[in-house]
């Protein structure tokens, strides 16, 4: 069996990760089409925010039940509730129940979400673990660039609920997965046997403990600049700049790419300068994007400009969100799935928090977004420096 996850592990997990970017990137191009066709102009933005608190309520059961009764079950069972949700989104009639199916497919994709990565804990830390992160990036990479393009032609020549019918697809190719591929990584002897009241008292520990605390700041905040884009570049680029659903999704998956390449240079960078040299630079390096962003926001050249500075706000997301993975978890393995619960948790309210603003303030502009991500960025930074130092075992590095 170890062999088999040795080799297989990145292809599986990263195919189950992917439930999040197949979940959330290719529904952006439509986000027009959805307003008009639920009469509504802020239900894309209310749905994402509900599908963000979603996977952050979930992702609290979903870490409590991976240490209690290993990783396969619970994973099994929320990517079963996300394939009947999904068909639920397919067949909404208003915008309240578009919302209540987004916000039960979270909670059902929060096991995709969570699970993977303390399954990669229980392999691996320090830079061993940012090298097998950055390999499930790479492969679950597939995602962020074709799910847009894929959720454009749909909105082009069918409709917009096309596209839940193919999130339901992928739910069901991704239980098949688990169910015929997929071994268990938590051995029988490191499960724990925690009531409720133990639970919430295991999650308050790791809140409360400093390289955790710092590192899954560093993660929310990361997270949350991320998810602003999310929400606000379609009104941008579309309704602004008049861009169309396919040059939209193009913009996209360039930026996606970008993220995916820069993520593969974790390996290297953290094999040589470690993982805090490398939280500190990108910190550095976002923040001088939002800084240019803002800028720009406020002093428009046109669409290009913009693009060109989100892109480069890819090298801080691509490096940042794996390595601030690996010090949050770094002194929680013997409950690697409440840690990494409590993390994910943490930035989806980041995340539905950031999103929800994107809808209460857009005003027809980027700027919205610009200082959304400005000040996400500069918490980065403070965040950073509060860390610890922390060490890894020679194997594990």
């Amino acid at each position: 069996m170890a062999r088999l996850i040795n080799k297989n592990l990145p292809i599986l997990l990263g195919f189950l990760i992917a439930v999040g970017p197949v979940s959330t990137d290719m529904y952006l191009p439509a986000f027009p089409a959805i307003a008009r066709d639920l009469h509504s102009a802020a239900a894309p933005q209310y749905s994402l925010a509900a599908y963000f608190i979603g996977l952050a309520i979930g992702q609290m059961t979903q870490g409590a039940l991976a240490d209690r009764m290993g990783r396969r079950t619970p994973l099994l069972a929320g990517l079963i509730i996300y394939t009947i949700a999904s068909t639920g989104c397919w067949l909404s009639w208003n915008v309240e129940s578009f919302i209540v199916f987004r916000f039960l497919t979270a909670l059902g994709a929060s096991a995709g979400v969570v699970i993977p990565r303390a399954m990669v804990r229980d392999l691996a830390d320090g830079p061993a673990a940012a090298r097998l992160f950055s390999k499930l990036m790479l492969v679950m990479g597939a995602a962020p660039v074709a799910a847009p393009m894929l959720g454009s032609l749909c909105v082009m020549f069918a409709s917009w609920r096309i596209i839940f019918a193919i999130c339901t697809l992928y739910g069901v190719a991704a239980v098949a997965a688990i169910w015929f591929f997929l071994p268990d990584t938590l051995p029988l002897s490191r499960r724990t046997r925690l009531g409720f009241i133990p639970v919430l008292l295991r999650y308050g520990a790791i809140f409360r403990e400093r390289a955790f605390l710092t590192h899954a700041c560093v993660g929310a905040f990361t997270s949350a600049a991320l998810f602003a884009y999310l929400a606000a570049t379609p009104q941008v680029f579309i309704n602004e700049y008049g861009w169309n659903t396919t040059g939209y999704a193009a913009l996209f998956g360039v930026n996606s790419i970008a993220y995916i390449g820069f993520n593969q240079l974790n390996p290297a960078l953290v094999t040589r300068f470690g993982v805090a040299r490398v939280i500190t630079l990108a910190g550095a390096v976002l923040l001088i994007a939002c800084l240019g962003l803002v800028v720009m926001a406020w002093n428009p050249h046109g669409p290009y400009p913009l693009a060109g500075m989100l892109a480069f706000s890819e090298l801080g997301f691509g490096l940042l969100l794996p390595c601030s993975l690996v010090g949050a978890l770094s002194r929680h393995q013997a409950h690697a799935g409440s840690a990494s619960a409590l993390l994910g948790t943490m930035q989806f309210i980041g995340g539905a928090i950031t999103g929800l603003l994107m809808g209460v303030l857009a005003d027809g502009t980027a700027r919205p977004m610009a200082a959304a991500m400005l000040l996400c960025a500069a918490a980065v930074v403070l965040a950073a420096a509060l860390r610890p130092s922390l060490s890894f075992s020679p194997t594990e590095s």
